[in-house]
């Protein structure tokens, strides 16, 4: 499995651990929902900036490392 599909699965996890739905999040984020969407398809590789992956940890207040860590939980 890429990278991009094990980051956008754990971005899904994190997401729906804290009870947002993809446009809940996408508009926290003033991103759109369609490319959240995409971010967290399992068959499709977005790549996602920096920038938007510690957007991401804050508003989820998950540590960023989290997101990266592909042999751990």
């Amino acid at each position: 499995m890429s990278k991009y599909k094990q980051l956008g699965l754990k971005i899904a996890y994190y997401r729906k651990m804290k009870g947002y739905t993809q446009e809940e999040l996408a508009e926290k984020l003033d991103i759109n929902a369609a490319f959240l969407g995409h971010v967290e398809a399992p068959n499709i590789d977005k790549a996602i900036s920096l920038d938007t992956l510690f957007d991401i940890a804050d508003l989820l207040d998950v540590p960023p490392y989290k997101f990266l860590d592909f042999d751990g939980n």
